[in-house]
């Protein structure tokens, strides 16, 4: 597959609220704007989500504002008791009011009602990322402080249309391999996140969703090989054409890959078996990796059976090989991350 790297700048869609150039780009390439956008406040999705992990844990941050709901959302993901638990508020017909930044390069968000504070800014360190929610799990509070640094020189950003819906788009930027540091508490416990081995993710989302999808995501990152490396996979939704959202990275450097697969388990009833190991392929060769999964972060929000959500995030280990752009083979040992299956109804 012959993939359309963006060239351009300028605004992301044109007068009429279509994309301009769908593509995939290392940097975001184009201005984003409520002011251009061709539909109306409660189809616009906007969110930031940030992972932040070690060998022992990770938690996951998300702020969102998805028109006629927001989401402030926190999870523990504990490697060792092979437990999550995540804690949401919701908040209705935000329309566009939470504060998200245009840019994810610059903006900041500051938020906060009776149950959460919210602060994510830039600043000369790097990304800090401050959260509190109150009421996180039986009667205990959950706080995060961490700053993310050292982002590295490429992303993977991708500009996706819908078919036969020339409104509908999504605007994306994955950062992998951050390096972290700070920590948690959640009640009296207290986990620190260690420099040189931890790391943090970005999932910056921002668009127009149609009604009825499924995306699959991977992603991983940390050191292997004396190496820090990572990777963003997915598929599953609009119309990727253009482009498709798989990179490879190995110290900050992109390696772009083309179609991929996530061969899911199937049990004899037909459901998904998200605990038995998986394999993730490609289209050219390049990628062939494991996972072995741990843990089945699973959440399902349903209001009404309108308003669906039914999310699989299982976090794991990869072991496999990849082929860079320049044919050298990588393999990966145990790397830590997670795959998902993802139905939204919004």
């Amino acid at each position: 597959m012959r993939e359309h790297l963006i060239k351009g700048s300028g605004p992301l869609l044109d007068e009429y609220g279509r994309l301009r150039e769908p593509g995939y780009a290392l940097r975001p390439p184009f201005d984003y704007s409520h002011d251009r956008i061709a539909a109306p406040a409660w189809r616009i999705k906007d969110w930031d989500y940030y992972l932040v992990q070690d060998d022992e844990y990770a938690i996951a941050l998300t702020f969102s504002d998805l028109g006629y709901i927001g989401l402030v959302s926190a999870a523990i993901i504990d490697f060792a008791a092979q437990s999550a638990t995540t804690a949401s508020e919701l908040v209705l017909a935000p329309m566009g009011s939470m504060g998200l930044p245009a840019s994810s390069d610059e903006g900041d968000i500051a938020w906060q009602n009776k149950r959460c504070t919210v602060n994510f800014a830039h600043t000369p360190a790097g990304r800090r990322l401050s959260f509190a929610l109150r009421d996180f799990s039986k009667g205990e509070d959950f706080e995060a402080e961490v700053l993310l640094s050292d982002e590295p020189r490429d992303s993977m950003v991708i500009v996706t249309p819908w078919p036969h819906n020339d409104t509908a788009f999504y605007y994306n930027r994955k950062i992998v391999g951050m390096r972290a540091r700070g920590g948690f508490r959640r009640g009296a416990e207290v986990h620190e996140f260690v420099e040189g081995a931890s790391f943090g993710l970005l999932d910056w989302g921002r668009g127009v969703w149609t009604y009825d999808n499924t995306w699959y995501w991977s992603a991983a990152q940390g050191i292997q090989q004396g190496h820090v490396v990572g990777f963003n996979l997915g598929y599953g939704f609009g119309d990727t054409s253009a482009a498709s959202e798989n990179m490879f990275f190995v110290d900050g450097v992109a390696h772009k890959l083309g179609r991929v697969r996530f061969n899911i388990p199937v049990g004899s009833d037909g459901k998904p078996r998200y605990l038995d190991p998986w394999s993730i392929d490609d289209s050219e060769g390049r990628l062939r990796l494991t996972f072995r999964p741990q843990i089945d972060r699973s959440d399902l929000i349903d209001i009404a059976h309108l308003l669906i959500s039914d999310q699989h995030q299982v976090f794991g280990t990869f072991t496999g090989e990849v082929i860079l752009d320049d044919g050298t083979v990588f393999e990966l040992a145990d790397l830590r991350g997670f795959a998902e299956d993802v139905h939204n109804r919004y």
